[in-house]
């Protein structure tokens, strides 16, 4: 029997189907642990997450897997789930812990019921070899173990918990049958128990992991010579779609407008970018083209030393020497902001050692000539501007405000710029000026401003405020606002249940107030500020680079009052969006506003990273077909005029700045395409302007 009922309801039902006697089971009984069994527990979604649990106390060491059973009710969305078992009740809105939790990601397809085997680390040989994996988002442990957290005691579980990530309101999932299996725990790769003396250093010369093989894994320097060769031919035999532009537009479609910039408009319903001679342009692009994607810390001011990760890393005087010291103009700040102080660029030595001494020229050259091959007509932000200024591919550029902050806002490398400062506006400018040529370069599509900011709820920004010092512009702001809507500081008092002695005192308070007393005033300073960052930039936009067009913040998260306003003064509102399709992505009702997605990717394990991605699939074939999914989706929603990949070229084994070690390159740290990848990026690139066009 099915039931249908809220998630608090079902957290509550099942601890009580667990029962005071499964919580102190008995596992040298050697029978399966039935934790839902004879029965079907169905939630429906009431948010953006979701999440069973079950709390008790379980010796789960005579266990070597968990299985259970989920449907996936929606037609047309992954449910995208986190299995967890975790020694101590872990904090919600907080960051798992690298110890005493086991995280596993599995995915069901849309309509698709699935079985999931989980299998359950055996402790770990050596875990002083794992206590030395320092600022790395996954481990080669976690690729051993098949987990994203994976060092966990199975004597003293807890809790256990399946948590649905990034799915909508009213969306429907099923699981049945979850039971632990007894049996033995599978012990990792061989390479897992070596002890720290063999184990170390486990990154080869090329940054690639050398305990483990792949097609395509480059051993010497010929590899690169070969593989170059091979590319070659596949490059002479897809020269890219016959029917383009020379700025990558539809030319064998309808004519419209040309104004010798890029623009755009909504044709028979559908949005589409117009290129500069006027014809109909879906920007297919991808982010980070740049020599210098695998940049990797050797040292920072607040973590130990690395460089004994890494294989015969250059001495002094040696030509691969030069390559502690490249790095990308773009991250570089973001180094210093992290501490890190000593780097090594391994896709950039990997260059060298295959196309020479002017390696970064021939980089560039061919850059342009792959992306056609492959279908894409869009250089994305964060590239390098000497490919850019080539003229030769479609880009757009991004810039980051530098202003005071509101305090108390949030952001790992940013945080919220006050838009009522002089340095705000300003920062804009400034930053357009010195991009002079770009913002008059008919090639350059427009700009992101800023990216992935942390709006919060519709009230945080004006809570942030009104306990921000008295110096802070936005809060003398929102003082002028209360006192012109209150005129006394006494009338605000009986509003908002607060005892302020004068305005000035307002102005001192650093306390939260009554949350929902002042919501009615918070929410609409709220708005006030969005409008005041959203209408600075576009002011600055009309004076300083009237023509080009304003491409929004790439939002990653969001609130009900920031789209509408952000879309009443973007030209294109833009997003981050990691899901498997965009079918059913839509804007809020009454914005009608042509959409870009400025991030999206897939990556896999199976060839030498230990991360896959933010949204993994199993291989690189799956990755292939993903990508193709998510595309063709994006080009049958009518809002939406391109797509990004994130990104050219594979981030370091061993991680950048923040940790972050994902396999979501086009091209791996060698400069070797993922052909699997490939095939599906030109099958659905080539014939993108007919899958839009069609009606």
């Amino acid at each position: 029997m099915k039931r249908k009922t809220s998630i608090l309801y079902c957290i509550v039902a099942l601890i009580c189907i667990c029962g005071p006697g499964l919580r102190n089971y008995d596992c040298m009984a050697m029978e399966p642990l039935r934790l839902i069994s004879g029965r079907d527990t169905t939630l429906v979604s009431k948010s953006g997450s979701q999440t069973m649990e079950f709390h008790g106390k379980w010796d789960l060491s005579g266990y070597s897997r968990v299985r259970f059973t989920v449907t996936n009710h929606d037609n047309v969305s992954y449910l995208m789930l986190m299995f967890s078992l975790n020694n101590e009740k872990v904090v919600k809105k907080g960051k798992a812990p690298k110890h005493g939790t086991l995280i596993v990601k599995h995915d069901v397809a849309p309509g698709q019921t699935r079985t999931i085997d989980v299998v359950l680390p055996a402790p770990l040989a050596h875990p002083e070899v794992d206590d030395k994996f320092w600022r790395m988002a996954c481990t080669p442990y976690s690729a051993a173990y098949d987990a994203y957290s994976y060092r966990v005691d199975l004597k003293d579980i807890r809790e256990i918990s399946l948590n649905a990530r990034k799915i909508y309101p009213g969306m429907k999932w099923t699981v049945s049958d979850l039971e632990f299996i007894p049996g033995p725990q599978e012990q990792p790769a061989s390479w897992a128990l070596l002890p720290e003396s063999e184990f170390f250093p486990f990154i080869d010369c090329y940054g690639q992991f050398k305990y483990k093989d792949w097609p395509g894994k480059i051993h010497e320097d010929n590899d690169l010579a070969l593989a170059a060769e091979k590319e070659a031919a596949d490059l002479a035999a897809n020269p890219g779609p016959s029917d383009w532009s020379r700025y990558g537009g539809w030319k064998n479609g309808p004519k419209m407008k040309a104004t010798g910039r890029f623009r755009v408009e909504k044709v028979d319903g559908k949005w589409w970018l117009i290129d500069p001679d006027g014809y109909l342009f879906w920007s297919h692009g991808v982010v980070r083209v740049n020599p210098s994607s695998a940049v990797t810390p050797l040292h920072s001011h607040n973590l130990p030393d690395r460089t004994f990760y890494f294989e015969n890393l250059p001495e002094p005087g040696s030509e691969f020497y030069q390559f502690y010291y490249t790095q990308d103009e773009l991250l570089k700040s973001y180094y210093d902001i992290w501490g890190v102080d000593s780097t090594y660029d391994f896709s950039s030595a990997n260059l060298y050692r295959k196309y020479g001494t002017d390696y970064r020229s021939k980089y560039a050259e061919l850059a342009h000539v792959r992306l056609k091959s492959w279908g894409m007509n869009t250089i994305s932000n964060s590239s390098d501007k000497d490919i850019c200024l080539m003229d030769r591919t479609a880009y757009v550029d991004r810039i980051h405000v530098h202003a005071p902050v509101i305090q108390g806002t949030s952001g790992s490398s940013w945080k919220f710029a006050d838009p009522y400062t002089p340095e705000f506006g300003e920062s804009v400018k400034q930053q357009l000026l010195e991009r002079s040529h770009e913002i008059s370069d008919p090639w350059c599509i427009g700009f992101f401003v800023d990216n992935e900011l942390k709006w919060g709820d519709e009230y945080y920004l004006a809570q942030c405020t009104s306990r921000a010092p008295e110096t802070q512009a936005a809060k003398v702001a929102m003082m002028r606002w209360l006192k012109k809507k209150y005129h006394k500081v006494e009338a605000l008092n009986s509003v908002w249940g607060a005892s302020f002695a004068s305005w000035d005192s307002f102005m001192k308070n650093r306390k939260a107030v009554d949350a929902k007393k002042s919501a009615p005033d918070m929410r609409e300073f709220n708005r006030q500020i969005m409008h005041k960052y959203f209408g600075t930039i576009r002011k600055v936009f009309d004076k300083v680079a009237p023509g080009l067009l304003y491409l929004g913040c790439r939002y990653s998260v969001s609130n009900s009052d920031v789209i509408p306003i952000g879309a009443m003064y973007s030209d294109i509102v833009s997003f981050n969006r990691y899901r498997y399709e965009l079918e059913t992505f839509h804007l809020p009702e009454g914005v009608d506003k042509p959409v870009m997605i400025g991030e999206f990717h897939f990556g896999a394990r199976d060839r030498g990273m230990f991360h896959g991605s933010l949204i993994d699939v199993e291989s690189q074939e799956a990755r292939g077909e993903a990508y193709e999914h998510y595309v063709r989706t994006a080009l049958q929603n009518p809002c939406v005029i391109g797509v990004q990949w994130h990104q050219y070229a594979d981030q370091a084994t061993t991680g950048r700045f923040d940790g972050e070690n994902y396999q979501v390159g086009l091209l791996d740290v060698c400069d070797t395409p993922y052909y699997e990848t490939i095939d599906k990026v030109r099958e659905v690139g080539y014939g993108m302007y007919e899958i839009r066009w069609k009606k």
